[in-house]
C-alpha cells in the first residue's frame, strides 16, 4: 500500500510537471537553494543529475542536440555554470578543472605583445603564471600597489590591454577600490578581471561594479569541504562569453561532472558557512590584535585595517581569512608545529580551519625579495577560520604562541 498522496493513489493529488522559477528579487540565501537547476525536470529528483557521459547521440543530423561531447558541454557542468552565473549576476559562467585553469583561460584572451597591470600582492600561482609562463608568449606584466590609483595609472602603456585585481588580496588582505579602477580602465578601453575567491558572490559581486570577468578558486569557500578542485569564471557580456567559451572548448580544461556535482552541493550552504566563518574570524582577529606575541594582524573587519571604508562600500562582509605576523620565520614555524585544531596545509575556505605559511606554501613561487617588498614576511601566517568553536581556536593558538 502506498503512503497517502503516493503515486499509486490516483491523479487527484498530482501537481503535474512545471518549470520552477524563483523571482529574480529573491534574497541570496533563497537563490543559493533555488537556482533553477535544483530539480531534475524528468524525475523530480531533488538533486542535479550526474550525466556521466563523454558523448551524446545525434537523433537527427540536421537537428544536432544541445550537447554532443562533454568537453564542449555537459548537462551537469552546465547546471553549475548557470548556477554561478545567477549568483554573480553575469551573462555566462564557466567551470574549469581548477582556479588556476580559470585564471589561465581568462588570460588567454590576450595576445603576444600585450601588457597587463596586476595587483602586486597577488596569489602566488597567478604571479607564477604571469612571470614564468606568459612571458614566454611575450605577454608582459607590471605589478603595482593597486590600493594607490595613481600607481595604476602610471603603469599604463600603449600596449596595455588588461587590469587584474585581487581584493582583499592574498595574503595581506589589501583593499582595492574596484569601482575607481574599473572607471579608469573603461576610459582606456582595458579588460578588467578580478579574483573574487576570498569574498565569494555572497559578500562581493564585482560585475555590478563594472568588472568584465570574475574568477574563483571554487576549491575554497564555494566548495567549502576540502574535497573538490575547481575553478569558475563569470563574464559580464555575451561577447566575452563567446570568447571564453571558445577558449574553454579549445583548451579542454573543463571540470568533470562528479566534481561539478560536488561543488553544487557545497555551494548550497555558502551563506550559512560564510556567516559562521566570519563570526569566528572577527573574534579571532580582535584577539590576535591584542596578543603581545603578534606584531601585526591583517583583517578587513578590524577598525584600523587600511582601506576598510572602501571595503565596506563594495562588500557585504569581511570574510574568514585572518593573516598575522609573529616577527620571524622561526617563531612562525614553531606555531605551525604546535597548533592542534587547524590542519597545516595549502588552501583555505573549508569547514575545518586551515593554517598556512605563505612563504613556503601559497607564495613559494615568489622570490623572497619580492615577497618582502609586498609585505609577505617570514613571520606571516594565514589562518582560514573554520566552523569549530572560536574559543577552542583561540585556546589552541594561545598555547601555540606561548613560550618555550
Amino acid at each position: 500500500m502506498s503512503a497517502p498522496g503516493g503515486s499509486s493513489g490516483g491523479g487527484g493529488g498530482r501537481l503535474g510537471q512545471r518549470k520552477r522559477h524563483v523571482h529574480d528579487d529573491a534574497k541570496f540565501a533563497t537563490r543559493l537553494i533555488h537556482f533553477g537547476g535544483e530539480l531534475d525536470e524528468t524525475t523530480g529528483a531533488a538533486s542535479v543529475q550526474i550525466q556521466q557521459a563523454s558523448t551524446f547521440h545525434h537523433f537527427d543530423l540536421n537537428d544536432p542536440p544541445e550537447f554532443d561531447y562533454s568537453r564542449s558541454g555537459n548537462p551537469t557542468r552546465q547546471a553549475l555554470e548557470d548556477y554561478i552565473t545567477t549568483l554573480e549576476g553575469g551573462t555566462r559562467g564557466f567551470a574549469f578543472a581548477s582556479g588556476m585553469a580559470a585564471i589561465s583561460t581568462a588570460f588567454m584572451m590576450l595576445s603576444s605583445g600585450d601588457h597587463v597591470i596586476c595587483t602586486e600582492d597577488v596569489y602566488g600561482g597567478t604571479y607564477r603564471l604571469l612571470t614564468v609562463i606568459l612571458t614566454r608568449m611575450n605577454i608582459e606584466t607590471t605589478f603595482v600597489d593597486m590600493t594607490d590609483l595613481d600607481q595604476v595609472k602610471a603603469a599604463l602603456k600603449p600596449n596595455t590591454k588588461a587590469v587584474f585585481l585581487e581584493t582583499p588580496s592574498n595574503p595581506t588582505l589589501r583593499i582595492t577600490d574596484i569601482a575607481a579602477v574599473v572607471g579608469w580602465a573603461k576610459e582606456n578601453g582595458l579588460l578588467t578581471m578580478i579574483d573574487n575567491t576570498f569574498m565569494t558572490p555572497y559578500h562581493q559581486r564585482p560585475l555590478e561594479l563594472g568588472i568584465d570577468v570574475v574568477l574563483h578558486s571554487a576549491t575554497k569557500f564555494l566548495g567549502g569541504h576540502s574535497d573538490v578542485l575547481a575553478g569558475l569564471a563569470v563574464v559580464a557580456d555575451k561577447s566575452l562569453g563567446m570568447r571564453m567559451k571558445q577558449l574553454q572548448n579549445g583548451l579542454g580544461n573543463v571540470l568533470g561532472v562528479q566534481d561539478s556535482w560536488l561543488l553544487m552541493r557545497g555551494m548550497k550552504t555558502l551563506k550559512a558557512r560564510m556567516d559562521a566563518h566570519e563570526i569566528g574570524a572577527r573574534r579571532l582577529a580582535q584577539w590576535l590584535s591584542e596578543h603581545p606575541g603578534v606584531e601585526r594582524v591583517y583583517y578587513p573587519g578590524l577598525a584600523n585595517h587600511p582601506g576598510r571604508d572602501i571595503h565596506e562600500k563594495q562588500s557585504l562582509g569581511y570574510g574568514a581569512v585572518v593573516s598575522f605576523d609573529v616577527g620571524s620565520g622561526e617563531l612562525a614555524k614553531r606555531v605551525m608545529g604546535r597548533v592542534q585544531i587547524p590542519i597545516v596545509a595549502v588552501s583555505l575556505g573549508a569547514v575545518e580551519s586551515i593554517l598556512s605559511y605563505p612563504p613556503m606554501m601559497s607564495h613559494a613561487a615568489m622570490p623572497r625579495e619580492v615577497r618582502l617588498q609586498r609585505g609577505i614576511t617570514d613571520g606571516l601566517m594565514r589562518y582560514s577560520v573554520g566552523l569549530e568553536d572560536v574559543e577552542d581556536i583561540i585556546a589552541d593558538l594561545e598555547q601555540a604562541l606561548g613560550g618555550e
